[in-house]
């Protein structure tokens, strides 16, 4: 009785540390994939910022915070920010504005990927980074009336915000 209630208490020893290293590697395999989730990160802030995520959660910026491949930065009146893609693309956000991030993805190994920004109102410069010049086509600009295609690589977008 005694030698079957030690195995199944190794047993059970044996089946928790499995479970835990599991739980150890998914964190680690979860922790990797974040950098690959942001697309960046602010730079700096002045006055009053707004960050809004996918789920719609808003929070305010501050220097440091991420930024998610698809967030929307909003500024007040005498606010902007600056934000920093993982391409070493920079986007400055002029006061009264708001700006959507609507896709970025990077692949730093190929230098591949893709940045869609939809400006709807206030002010925007963007100076590009890798994507944009390995790749200008898959740089692209929105506002209401029109799409960019960017040639360039350092440019300034205002959009007045009505239809």
């Amino acid at each position: 009785m005694m030698k079957k209630l030690m195995t199944t208490v190794i047993g059970l020893a044996i089946v928790g540390t499995a479970a835990l290293a599991q739980a150890a590697q998914a964190q680690t395999a979860a922790a990797a994939a974040a950098p690959a989730l942001q697309a960046g990160f602010v730079k700096s802030v002045r006055g009053s910022v707004q960050l809004l995520d996918g789920a719609g959660a808003t929070r305010t910026a501050a220097p440091g915070d991420a930024l998610g491949a698809v967030d929307r930065i909003v500024t007040g009146p005498d606010s902007s920010a600056a934000v920093v893609l993982r391409d070493n693309t920079t986007l400055m956000v002029g006061p009264s504005s708001r700006m959507d991030l609507k896709e970025f993805h990077f692949d730093g190994t190929t230098r591949d990927g893709g940045i869609l920004v939809s400006l709807l109102r206030g002010s925007m410069r963007m100076i590009t980074g890798l994507i944009g010049k390995t790749n200008p086509d898959a740089v692209r600009v929105e506002t209401q009336t029109a799409t960019i295609g960017i040639r360039g690589t350092d440019f300034i977008v205002q959009a007045d915000g009505q239809p």
